[in-house]
């Protein structure tokens, strides 16, 4: 879809899914606002279940999909509701696996560990020299701030540091910021966008980025993307993901864009506020709903 096309305005999901075979959902501003399910969204996984769609949880979150999934079920939404779970953790995990291999050839075993103790399990059984410091030699594994509260230019004495020694980046995490329970939060993306800026090299994983929406594709045994439909918060890793993948998809407006939308949970957007906002990051779904309800 175009920046100068109309988007449909519509009240909820179901309607829509009758020309889809699976269904490729964001988490975190779609399922749940991370530590809560939002209203309705065992009722409409059910529903998707019981149409015989596939559904793949695609997560910018930096840490295995079991990890994803236990943290799901915690939260009460069942496993049994959906296909399976692909986060940028996993995918940067197994890259770092095979790093004597393709773009991380580069790689050694020397790491810096850039992020929140919960994400530590990310590097289990990669064989990995944990440290706090940059040295010459090293490599960043960039999950995201240390606190919650932390902002990037907390970072910029350790950025430059390590720009300056060309230390290579793995981001496990593309998204710039997420909303937790009413917070806004910086995430990975935000320092590796300021170390890129520094003209250090970043190695990303995970939305907007074609390998994610391929091993979703693979996740689903399904070849066909017409057949395919991706349901996202944010317009620059979930739907320009899904327009670069040639995957037709649908934004949620009460997600991370909820107020430069003037919209909250559940509320009816704008639709010329929407396209303005949608031409400007350069990413169009082909439709909008205020919630993930059937």
């Amino acid at each position: 879809m175009t920046a100068n096309s109309t988007i449909k305005i519509l009240p909820r999901l179901g309607p829509l899914v009758e020309g889809y075979d699976g269904l490729i959902l964001d988490l975190w501003g779609v399922i749940h606002d991370g530590r809560t399910p939002y209203p309705g969204v065992s009722d409409t996984l059910g529903r998707l279940k019981d149409a015989g769609k596939k559904v793949v949880m695609l997560s910018n979150a930096p840490r295995r999909a079991a990890a994803v999934i236990d943290a799901m079920t915690e939260m009460g939404i069942d496993r049994g509701l959906y296909t399976d779970v692909l986060s940028s953790g996993e995918l940067s995990w197994h890259a770092l696996k095979n790093r004597s291999e393709g773009a991380l050839g580069e790689l050694g075993d020397v790491c810096l560990h850039v992020g929140p103790d919960r994400d530590l399990g990310l590097m289990d059984g990669l064989g990995l020299e944990i440290i706090k410091e940059p040295v010459a030699g090293a490599f960043i594994l960039n999950t995201g701030p240390w606190q919650d509260d932390e902002q990037v230019s907390d970072y910029e004495p350790l950025l430059s540091k390590a720009a300056s020694l060309g230390l290579p980046m793995v981001c496990a995490n593309p998204d710039i910021e997420v909303i937790r329970a009413g917070n806004r939060i910086i995430c990975a993306g935000s320092l590796a966008h300021r170390y890129a800026a520094l003209k250090g090299t970043v190695h990303y994983f995970g939305k907007p980025y074609a390998l994610a929406y391929e091993a979703c594709l693979a996740l689903m045994d399904m070849s066909d993307k017409s057949r395919i439909l991706a349901v996202g918060d944010s317009l620059k890793t979930d739907i320009l993901g899904a327009c670069n993948a040639g995957v037709d998809s649908v934004l949620v407006t009460s997600g991370i864009h909820g107020e430069e939308l003037g919209v909250g949970y559940g509320e009816t957007v704008d639709g010329a506020v929407l396209e303005t906002l949608c031409a400007r990051q350069g990413a169009v779904p082909i439709a909008a709903i205020p919630a993930f309800l059937w």
